[in-house]
């Protein structure tokens, strides 16, 4: 992994509707440039299905009223709602000298190694990726490259009402079980977790804590 430059823009959002937060994703990549810091923003949704490029309707079980929206990332159907933490990591992966592979792997090891410090043993699964506990879906990946620029990013349960789960095959897949950290560790709080990831995620990236700057700023349109 080659040198990353001086610093990570960590942007806490909130929660943000799904559509204008992808929108922003797709603006920042299409206007970065090779100056242009990496950043990671965290955010929840409110309950929202999203379909990726490879998505099939047969994936859709018995949708109710939560939304489904088709995107551009890679992978089948999957849900966002409050409780959730997502995290999109927007990378320049020339610049830092990685693959997708590389980035798919460095984001699964930052949520089985922040799992690990809660006390749950986790594992990913080869060809579908993700982590799962048990068996158990707890945390979904989709990524979008464009120029070897990276954006959407991960999904992980922490605190939230599982039972959408039941109207889809979760990424694609009949009957997969899903869990939470909730469910798996009592005292779960989002802003501890969303706080311990981030550093994770950082860490693998190659930054240093001194470069990880926190902003609660939106992006700027």
């Amino acid at each position: 992994m080659k040198t990353p430059p001086q610093k990570l823009i960590v942007r806490d959002l909130g929660i943000q509707d799904y559509e204008p937060a992808w929108q922003a994703m797709q603006t920042f990549t299409a206007n970065r440039d090779s100056t242009t810091e990496d950043e990671l923003w965290c955010l929840e949704h409110p309950p929202v299905f999203t379909m990726g490029l490879n998505g099939k309707k047969e994936h859709l079980l018995n949708i109710k009223n939560i939304p489904v929206i088709n995107i551009d990332r890679g992978g089948q159907v999957t849900y966002h709602g409050p409780g959730q933490l997502v995290i999109y990591t927007l990378i320049d992966l020339e610049r830092l000298g990685i693959g997708v592979k590389e980035l798919v792997s460095i984001i699964e090891n930052a949520v089985i190694q922040l799992l690990r410090q809660y006390g749950i043993d986790a594992q990913g699964k080869e060809n579908a990726p993700g982590v799962y506990v048990d068996g158990a879906k707890i945390a979904a990946l989709g990524l979008r490259i464009k120029k070897n620029k990276s954006y959407h990013g991960l999904s992980l349960n922490v605190d939230m009402d599982l039972s959408p789960f039941q109207q889809i095959n979760p990424c694609g897949y009949a009957g997969m079980d899903v869990t939470q950290i909730a469910d798996l560790k009592t005292g779960s709080d989002l802003s501890q977790v969303k706080h311990d990831l981030v550093n994770q995620i950082s860490k693998l990236l190659g930054y240093n804590e001194d470069d990880v700057i926190l902003t609660q700023q939106a992006i700027e349109e």
